[in-house]
């Protein structure tokens, strides 16, 4: 099993900046894909960000420019640092990763989720 743990969430005023944090635990063969998802109230749950196991990155048009994934392989942590945050930033961010625990089986695993909340 592979556990993700996030961390980094909390509120902040616009314009505001905030890093959040998911760390991967447990056994597995690879981790390619790790990102972030989010879900407003209300909303469907949407794709913020994500990053290859070789940095490859892709992001949401509403976040180009003001948010960076980036990616430590040795500590298998996934980073989100949030520049510029807007009220309808705000959202319950999920850790994701996806690979395979044997070189067979593969996994999607994700993080409990971590609020962030920002205010105009």
């Amino acid at each position: 099993q592979v556990q993700l743990v996030e961390s980094g969430g909390d509120w902040v005023q616009a314009g505001g900046s905030l890093r959040l944090s998911c760390a991967a635990s447990g056994t597995w063969f690879s981790i390619n894909g790790m990102g972030w998802y989010r879900q407003a109230p209300g909303k469907q749950r949407e794709l913020v960000a994500s990053i290859t196991s070789t940095h490859i990155t892709n992001y949401a048009d509403s976040v180009k420019g003001r948010f960076t994934i980036s990616r430590d392989n040795a500590k298998n942590t996934v980073y989100l640092q949030m520049n510029s945050l807007k009220p309808e930033d705000t959202a319950v961010y999920y850790c994701y990763a996806g690979g395979f625990q044997r070189s067979d089986y593969p996994f999607t695993s994700w993080g409990q989720g971590t609020q962030v909340t920002v205010s105009s």
